[in-house]
């Protein structure tokens, strides 16, 4: 008969063995990401780095690369979001960072959101800051501000739902959510609608993105809401989005993050909304969490895939032509010296898909790509941790397996000690 403590010593050495196979045997099966690169030191990237640890706030950086050398960096703040590099040479940047003073209703040290202005030369600094303070950290940042022609900015406020413009750090104008959806009690307490990004399309008119309403909107001022993608609010079809870029009108390109995907959507003549491209895959990794897409000047697209820690240069075929492995996980990245601009080159003109598109009925929704339990548990921990890009549901179920035998090893061990 085998004795307890021979099974308390076969479960926490199977436990042991199981976990190091699970990730010795994933990492060196896993393929190879972030290494495309043609040499062309021409190619200059500007990356927004919401960083690592619990919830992502923890090393935030702006930073910039020649080609895949990084030419400078800046660690000023707990997180970074979008970046756009300004005509002086410097950049502004979404930030969040802790350790505040001056807190206005909150009780110091606090948190603060907004924006800052980073000058790279000599070395990197921080010369402007308009922020203010938070209830928390988390799912309250301000992840997209924009530069307006004439001076100010416009920025998308997540903690109190709302669009602003900001002139000589005064708010001159701002829409709130809550004049088109239904608001809670106080929109601060809760992760309501988590607005993450606003462009500037054209005269008076904004690109802007709720993500947990599954909408992209068209706000113009004096008007409010003239055009809403995905009206019926179907994650099939748009499912938390970030950073969508305007193409044109009646096209938009959006990092479409919990599908897993890219994708372009073109009005049809219904008035409606439809997918002329999606891109589920890289370098023969799939897509996770996905947060910023870029369609280039030379009709290739850029796209920042932050749970896979990378940036990729796609052309319109979905081939890599450029690729980086990034240390910690990226928010946003523009392509200099354009950055990401509105109006530019369609794939799938008239509908047509050109190039690659979809699982599902004209590229909707994402594949089925696992177990449901583990596949919601692995997005949750993504979205909080850095992890290794080719842990799959598989690998998560082995670890959870591996653990537990630990545990219970560990149990019957020290039970066995305490009555000995």
């Amino acid at each position: 008969m085998v004795s307890k403590r021979t099974t308390s010593t076969a479960l926490l050495a199977g436990g042991v063995l199981l976990f190091v196979l699970t990730f010795v045997g994933g990492a060196a099966l896993a393929p190879t990401i972030g290494v495309a690169d043609d040499g062309d030191e021409t190619r200059r990237t500007l990356v927004g780095s919401q960083g690592g640890g619990a919830g992502l706030h923890e090393r935030g950086s702006v930073y910039l690369l020649d080609g895949t050398n990084q030419t400078w960096r800046s660690w000023s703040a707990a997180s970074y979001f979008d970046v756009t590099m300004l005509d002086n040479g410097s950049v502004l940047a979404g930030f969040m960072d802790t350790g505040y003073g001056e807190c206005g209703p909150y009780e110091p040290p606090c948190t603060r959101t907004g924006f800052r202005i980073v000058d790279p030369e000599p070395e990197p600094r921080v010369v402007h800051e308009y922020s203010f303070p938070v209830r928390t950290g988390q799912n309250s940042e301000v992840h997209d501000v924009e530069p307006l022609p004439g001076g100010g900015y416009v920025l998308a406020d997540m903690e109190h739902e709302r669009v602003v413009t900001v002139e000589n750090g005064e708010i001159t104008w701002q829409w709130n959510a809550s004049s088109y959806y239904e608001a809670p009690e106080d929109p601060t307490k809760v992760d309501w609608l988590h607005i993450n990004d606003v462009d500037r399309i054209g005269e008076d008119r904004y690109l802007v993105s709720v993500r947990n309403a599954n909408q992209i909107l068209i706000v113009e001022r004096g008007k409010g809401v003239v055009d809403v993608i995905n009206e019926d609010r179907n994650p099939r079809h748009l499912n938390h989005q970030h950073n969508p870029q305007w193409l044109g009108d009646g096209a938009v390109l959006v990092a479409d993050s919990e599908n897993d995907r890219i994708v372009e959507l073109h009005r049809n003549d219904d008035g409606g909304w439809e997918v002329a491209w999606a891109l589920y895959e890289a370098e023969g990794v799939s897509f996770a969490w996905p947060r910023d897409a870029d369609r280039l000047p030379n009709g290739n697209t850029l796209i920042t895939d932050s749970a896979n820690q990378r940036l990729v240069e796609v052309d319109p075929d979905g081939e890599v032509v450029w690729s980086y492995r990034t240390d910690y996980v990226p928010y946003e990245a523009e392509r200099l010296p354009e950055g990401e601009t509105v109006g530019a080159p369609l794939y799938g003109e008239s509908g047509v898909p050109n190039g690659p598109v979809a699982p599902g009925e004209n590229g909707a929704g994402a594949p089925d790509r696992g177990v449901p339990v583990l596949s919601s548990l692995l997005q949750v921990l993504r979205t909080s941790f850095p992890l290794p890009f080719w842990l799959s549901e598989v690998h998560l179920l082995l670890s959870l397996v591996s653990l537990a035998m630990i545990v219970a090893g560990g149990a019957l061990r020290l039970r066995l000690r305490l009555r000995s």
